[in-house]
């Protein structure tokens, strides 16, 4: 039976997805009304024509816009077009052969020439004044794992490629008259990082090709990209004012200017030709006027048949992620590729709750209730909040939220009448389902890559848990009472405390914490990179008066005929923090054989969480029997019990059900056994139901990669759900 063992749910090839969702592109870049097309990339200009790189191929258009026609029509990738001097001809790196490799086009159309064939990759960059060879650039000439690239021109009409005499080079364009050079010297490993502002940047270097006498624009650490030349004046790309513009720089005079001043949309490539400049913004291309130092958007429509954007079946079992249960367990929620679907976890059907190829749905959330799944959607260009009943078949509810921005780790409250989630700029918010208004409850002040605030409800909703960092960068464990919006610390700083979550008893807040944290507090700090951070298990005692669940123990003997400890009775069956005449603890209800008929399970006891702020920190507890590991996701199930994973676990050989050797393992601590023990091994994410009695967890796969395809030979493994009975012993 499901309730017993292992079951894989594997989300088959039968929703429409990845086409539907390109076809929505298409849709975006053209416009119904036969508004311009958007998302044209890599412009570049002659007297007459400007063309530009679309939908993976090379497109040609008059100056003045309007209807553009493909100079490529290959299903690979074509990419750099640059016109030669005399506007004959188009150089563009394309992978025709499987490599990217320099080839040449008439700009009246034809069948694209090839140029080099080295199996390293070519760029090109643009061509010598007198348009008789193609400069590009490439590592061929190393040996390192990442080669540093450098200039290289190859003949027009073929022939051997010849280095170009500087030793690196990335991005560069040759004078007019064929005497300097100016080029960005090294590449990065994020072209798209806006302001970055490390050691990767470098300033726009202009050397004489017979002297190498080098000159700069004023410079500081803005990164500046993609020089070209307009007579004796440079322009290139800077993002010296916080977004990046176009700027230029006068050879003669040392006058450096702005050109351009866009707050929304970063420029993104820029070219030269015929005494203009042409440059891409916000999805459009520009074309710039150097002596007035106007621009105007050109707009250029681009149609055509492209079979990779239209509608089709697609298998998306690699792309789940986010994962959920039900309350108690009879349905799986994902979030797949965009969409939201539930999964039965023995009967029925895969349900599709969203049907919108053409927006992002993510992070869901299934009501305690199990009336509602909330997500949140970009339909309407914004991220608002989604609530539709699980069955689908009723219209969903949108809430638009105040200041609308990215949004994670959505949950609802367990009286299911609140939503809380965080957002991008480290805020926790409480959202009442009843009037859709959301409030700040906590906030991390430190903004850094790893999102740790990792909210958690307390059993009677009335209270938030949640990890901020502190001055000292150490997260603490912060408590906010929904209601008033009250927050107060719990630890005290001197460990790194992360992951708060509630018992279900409503009588201790557990946590992670590490007492040797300190040497990675700076998270850019790379000094620190070799140092592994672990974690120990604790809880507090919230209320004055309430005995520590791990106080000594000791066996005694009281002869023979003595009734046993029963659980609810005292001694080990004791500890789970059990009430009378509430259910079984897990331990009791794992020990009893297979031939046992097990009674239906009683919904949880309502609890009351009271605590007591004063000597709170007095009333932490280190949880023995759990050595310090690197642990992570920890979660609540049954009074008495929590879950977290021990990263790398798995990957030292000791392989388990559903883990083909990777992942991680997850653990399952008891009270009543004080002691953690493997639960499942091969983990890459798990949820636990709001019941506490089934747990459903992905295996390590790849979840966001490939196309959808599943596993095959040479693929990584297609992650797949398997629920479980969280009382079971493993």
């Amino acid at each position: 039976m499901l309730s017993l063992r292992r079951r894989s749910l594997q989300l088959f090839p039968v929703i429409a997805l990845a086409g539907a969702l390109l076809a929505a592109a298409a849709a975006l870049a053209s416009a119904p009304n036969g508004g311009p097309t958007r998302l044209l990339r890599s412009p570049t200009v002659s007297a007459t024509q400007i063309a530009f790189a679309y939908a993976n191929n090379i497109w040609i258009v008059e100056r003045a816009g309007g209807m553009a026609r493909r100079l490529t029509s290959f299903q690979g990738q074509t990419s750099n077009p640059h016109f030669s001097p005399d506007g004959k001809w188009v150089a563009f790196s394309g992978e025709y052969a499987g490599n990217n490799d320099v080839y040449v086009v008439p700009s009246e159309g034809g069948e694209p020439k090839r140029l080099t064939w080295h199996p390293g990759s070519d760029l090109v960059q643009g061509w010598t004044p007198d348009g008789k060879a193609v400069m590009f650039s490439s590592s061929r000439a190393t040996w390192a794992p990442s080669g540093a690239p450098r200039f290289w021109t190859v003949s027009a009409a073929g022939g051997v490629e010849e280095p170009m005499p500087l030793p690196r080079g990335y991005q560069g364009k040759i004078s007019a008259d064929g005497l300097r050079i100016a080029y960005r010297m090294n590449n990065s490993w994020d072209e798209e990082r806006r302001n970055y502002r490390g050691g990767q940047n470098r300033p726009v270097w202009i050397v004489d090709l017979k002297s190498y006498d080098l000159v700069s624009p004023p410079w500081t650490d803005s990164k500046d990209v993609d020089p070209v030349w307009v007579a004796d004046s440079v322009y290139f790309i800077s993002d010296r004012d916080g977004v990046a513009n176009v700027w230029s720089y006068d050879t003669k005079s040392k006058k450096l200017v702005q050109v351009t001043r866009f707050t929304d949309f970063d420029v993104k490539t820029i070219d030269s030709g015929a005494g203009t400049v042409v440059f891409e913004q916000g999805g459009y291309i520009h074309e710039l006027d150097p002596r007035s130092g106007k621009e105007r958007t050109v707009n250029i429509t681009a149609t055509g048949d492209f079979p990779w954007m239209m509608p089709r079946w697609e298998d998306v079992t690699a792309r789940m992620t986010n994962i959920g249960l039900s309350p108690t367990g009879k349905r799986v929620v994902v979030e797949a590729r965009g969409e939201i679907f539930t999964i039965p976890a023995e009967k029925g059907d895969v349900r599709n709750l969203t049907h919108s190829s053409g927006s992002a749905e993510r992070d869901p959330a299934w009501s305690p209730d199990g009336k509602w799944v909330s997500y949140f959607s970009d339909k309407s260009g914004e991220y608002k909040l989604v609530i539709e009943a699980q069955d689908g078949l009723a219209t969903p509810r949108e809430i638009a939220l105040d200041h609308p921005t990215h949004y994670y780790t959505s949950s609802w409250s367990p009286d299911s009448r609140k939503i809380m989630f965080t957002d991008t700029n480290l805020h926790v918010w409480v959202l009442d389902v009843a009037t859709g208004k959301a409030k700040v409850v906590g906030n991390d002040p430190w903004m850094v890559p790893q999102r740790t605030l990792n909210p958690a409800w307390s059993p009677d909703s009335k209270w938030v848990a949640y990890s901020s960092r502190l001055k000292s960068m150490y997260h603490a464990i912060f408590v906010s009472n929904v209601e008033t919006g009250e927050s107060k610390q719990i630890t005290d700083g001197l460990a790194d405390s992360v992951w708060p979550v509630w018992d279900a008893s409503g009588k201790y807040l557990w946590f992670l914490a590490s007492t040797d944290f300190g040497l990675r507090s700076q998270w850019l700090d790379m000094t620190s990179y070799d140092h592994d951070v672990t974690f120990g298990l604790y809880l507090a005692v919230l209320k004055k008066g309430e005995p520590s669940p791990l106080l000594p123990e000791s066996d005694e003997d009281k002869g023979v005929g003595s009734a046993p400890n029963i659980p609810g009775g005292g001694g080990r069956g004791a500890r789970s923090g059990a009430t009378p005449g509430a259910a079984p603890d897990a331990g009791a209800a794992a020990d009893q054989t297979d031939q046992t008929p097990q009674a239906p399970r009683a919904p949880r006891t309502p609890v009351t969480v009271a605590i007591d702020f004063d000597g709170l920190q007095q009333r932490i507890v280190s949880v023995q029997g759990v050595p310090e590991r690197q642990y992570s996701q920890l979660r609540p199930g049954v009074a008495g019990t929590v879950y977290f994973l021990e990263a790398g676990a798995a990957s030292r050989g000791r392989g388990g059900p559903g883990g083909g050797g990777g992942g991680s393992e997850l653990q399952r601590y008891r009270l009543s056994d004080r002691r953690a023990a493997i639960f499942v091994t091969g983990v890459a994410d798990y949820d636990v139901s709001a019941d506490g009695h089934q747990l459903i967890y992905r295996t390590a796969g790849a979840p966001g990669g490939g196309r959808g395809q599943g596993a095959g030979a040479g693929q990584p493994p297609v992650p797949q759900l398997f629920l479980v009975d969280a009382d079971r012993n493993p």
